[in-house]
């Protein structure tokens, strides 16, 4: 059977079910399952939150007895292993679907082919790659991490008119309006990790955490790249680190025991590379120019209040991201949203880590004092094609993705 738009129309809905759990299945990837019988939508599902059970069994649960000679639209290839759960091609196979649809095949070398061959042998139709650009981008996470070996990562920048993200000194500034702002927070709920540099962490005193009502559960891993620990105590992101995790990644020169730790590069195989600080920034500086507080000289005492109040702390070289992003993968890490300041989104723009832009565009006007954006509209890297533009209020959002 060819793929009809009818194909197209249920797997757009699937993709759309899939949606719902982004960042909350842990190292499994959110997928969407509808099961349909005569045009009619029997069962449905998305992975679980945590990452089991997964989509299919769920969907043809709730389908029961209707999944016979049903049709399965599934956003991901099935799995075809025995993990903690057995493998979603021998739940459909059970239950007798006539035919299965996937959007994406798993690149896990474990299903990778596997899941279709099993499906085909049982004698069951299978089309693949139906929206397989969209299925592309709903599972961009767990694909770059099986592929990459990284998390898939989005740097966020807010822009005023005259080309900046903040003021120097004024901690957090609002550039754009509600609208926008409410974006970036479902943004932050799909994804894993959030990351700022510790310049942004001290002038701004963030808390990174999602904040519309109902959906705060799903607040990501906050992350501060902090070489020498010069996080403050009475920061949001300390006081609040026991309800929403915080990893601080610093230098693996004042590891207490003087080895990598945590995070670490030699046991990816990489040489660990000597702390160098980023362009434009002094040694025992913070990112914003302003001098570390006196406690940062005490290392283990702020070492063991900051454990004490449940920051997590990790020592891998913070200014090589190539070392820390493939370490990241190893915990489970499969998006990461870099939100500031300057210097850490050019770290990653350097590095050529970074795989979709959202460049949110204000009419507002920073003036004197401002801090310069670090990307322009004007001046996208190569290699990254325009996929869209928004409006949220006032605001324009342009969206720009790697191109593979």
């Amino acid at each position: 059977m060819s793929v009809t738009p009818h194909d197209e129309s249920f797997m757009a809905a699937a993709i759309r079910l899939s949606r719902r759990h982004l960042g909350r299945t842990a190292t499994n990837p959110s997928v969407g399952c509808l099961i349909v019988r005569d045009g009619v939508v029997v069962g449905q599902a998305v992975t679980a939150v945590g990452g089991r059970p997964h989509a299919e069994p769920q969907a043809l649960a709730e389908a029961g007895a209707a999944a016979r000679g049903a049709t399965a639209y599934v956003t991901l290839e099935p799995c075809s292993h025995h993990g903690k759960t057995p493998p979603c091609a021998d739940a459909l196979i059970a239950y007798g679907v006539a035919r299965v649809v996937i959007s994406v095949t798993d690149p896990d070398p474990r299903v990778s082919g596997r899941g279709i061959a099993m499906l085909r042998e049982a004698g069951i139709e299978v089309d693949a790659g139906v929206l397989e650009a969209e299925g592309r981008r709903s599972l961009a996470g767990y694909l770059t991490r099986q592929t990459k070996n990284r998390p898939y990562v989005t740097l966020k920048l807010a822009v005023s008119a005259d080309g900046m993200i903040g003021r120097e000194g004024k901690g957090q500034v609002a550039i754009t309006g509600p609208e926008a702002r409410a974006e970036v927070q479902a943004l932050r709920a799909e994804t894993d990790a959030i990351l700022v540099g510790i310049g942004t962490a001290i002038s701004d005193d963030p808390l990174l955490t999602v904040r519309t009502p109902g959906l705060e559960a799903q607040s990501p891993i906050r992350i501060v790249l902090d070489p020498s620990l010069a996080l403050p105590l009475t920061s949001k992101l300390v006081q609040t680190a026991r309800d929403v995790p915080v990893i601080v990644v610093a230098s693996e020169e004042i590891s207490p025991s003087g080895s990598e730790e945590g995070l670490s590069p030699s046991a990816l195989g990489a040489n660990p590379q000597p702390i160098s600080p980023l362009v434009g920034e002094m040694s025992g500086r913070t990112e914003g120019g302003a001098t570390l507080p006196a406690a940062a000289m005490d290392l283990d005492s702020r070492r063991t209040a900051l454990e004490a109040a449940g920051v997590e702390i990790v020592y891998c070289n913070p200014y090589h991201p190539e070392i820390l992003l493939p370490a990241l993968a190893t915990r489970g890490i499969s998006s990461l949203l870099v939100e500031g300041g300057a210097k850490t989104a050019r770290l990653f723009l350097d590095a050529g880590l970074v795989d979709r832009i959202q460049l949110y565009q204000a009419p507002v006007v920073i003036g004197e004092g401002g801090i310069e954006t670090p990307l322009r509209a004007t001046d996208i890297p190569s290699g990254f094609a325009h996929r869209g533009t928004s409006l949220f209020g006032v605001d324009r959002l342009d969206e720009y993705e790697r191109e593979n």
